[in-house]
């Protein structure tokens, strides 16, 4: 292990013991000319996120930014025990309306907010700066001789007639710690009725289980993994244009979008409401840009014009069907029958 590699996790230990009831990913500090710093807790990897942060203090310069990632799950728990952060970013979308409908969130208005269209906003609650859809990447050696699948029924004919090259060799989340993956599955698994066909043919080529989309996409760069399914597309063009251009490939599947809006929401616990709002409309502002300069998606729904299937997922009460603690369960039960069969 490297030095640097000793001291960050060194940093971490120490930060993740000052946060004691949170478990840290990644955690920086980002010093402003002023005294003022606002706290920012996110699902968003650092390296994708951190340019971001540095064109805000551009614009921002007095505005120093306290950058903590953390799960979905993780940032839920965090805020419902009383956790002081300024701002915070998920792409849970249904853990985070959870937040605001339980009174855990502060409402916000600026004229930026006010340029978001209705489905991008919640009450003045919950406000989402980008719309990224839910993709497979494949191994193009993995898959090779293979016509690649247009839909979710072919994938599934795919898999079936290739046993042996796909065994332990797809990968997708482990929707009981995932908070976006069980969002992802419980949406498919309301609107594509081969959800549960898909998740019973990848049950029996014993798939391995994953809580991001970023380690997912490396084992399929590194060839571990044949396939990963319902991995973020921001993640996955990412990686291509850095370094897995000529080992994978990304497929829109044409049945069925699932597309996840990455939303922000101010806890009602912030200290630093000014430069919390200061950050949100930045993110509004860049995610409504026609000019994209960061690695997330516009706030567009990357969508067929008139076809709801593959319209973002709606910020709406609808979001917390799947989270009362019954349905949950029900849920959960039947995709382990489907995930852990021997």
């Amino acid at each position: 292990m490297r030095y640097s590699d000793i001291a960050k996790g060194l940093i971490l230990a120490v930060w993740a013991s000052a946060l004691p009831a949170l478990e840290v990913e990644d955690r920086k500090s980002y010093p402003g000319e002023g005294g003022a710093m606002i706290s920012v807790l996110s699902t968003a990897d650092l390296d994708v996120f951190e340019p971001f942060i540095r064109q805000f203090q551009q614009d921002q310069p007095a505005i120093g930014v306290d950058y903590t990632v953390a799960s979905s799950t993780e940032i839920y728990a965090a805020i419902t025990e009383g956790m002081k952060f300024d701002i915070v970013l998920s792409s849970a979308m249904d853990l985070q309306f959870q937040l605001a409908n339980d009174g855990y969130a502060q409402a916000y208005g600026s004229d930026a907010t006010a340029r978001l269209p209705d489905w991008a906003q919640w009450r003045d609650l919950v406000f989402a700066f980008t719309s990224e859809p839910a993709v497979a990447v494949i191994s193009r050696e993995r898959f090779s001789g293979i016509d690649l699948p247009a839909t979710r029924q072919e994938l599934i004919s795919i898999l079936r007639d290739y046993p042996e090259r796909f065994d332990q060799s797809v990968g997708t989340y482990d929707v009981r710690t995932s908070g976006l993956g069980y969002l992802f599955a419980t949406q498919e698994a309301r609107n594509s009725d081969v959800f549960w066909r898909l998740s019973e043919v990848i049950g029996r080529l014993q798939p391995r289980l994953y809580c991001c989309s970023a380690q997912m996409i490396d084992d399929v760069i590194s060839g571990e993994l044949a396939i990963a399914y319902n991995v973020l597309g921001s993640y996955a063009e990412r990686r291509r244009t850095q370094e897995g251009g000529d080992r994978m490939e990304i497929l829109q599947l044409e049945d069925f979008g699932n597309n996840m809006l990455r939303t922000a929401l101010i806890p009602r616990t912030a200290e630093n409401v000014t430069g919390a709002g200061a950050f949100l409309d930045a993110l509004i502002l860049a995610g409504l840009a026609e000019e994209q300069t960061w690695a997330f998606p516009p706030l567009q729904p990357h969508a067929r014009q008139g076809t709801p299937e593959f319209g973002p997922i709606r910020l709406g009460p609808a979001l917390m069907v799947h989270l009362d603690p019954l349905t949950r369960r029900a849920f959960l039960s039947s995709w382990e029958d489907a995930m852990e069969q021997e």
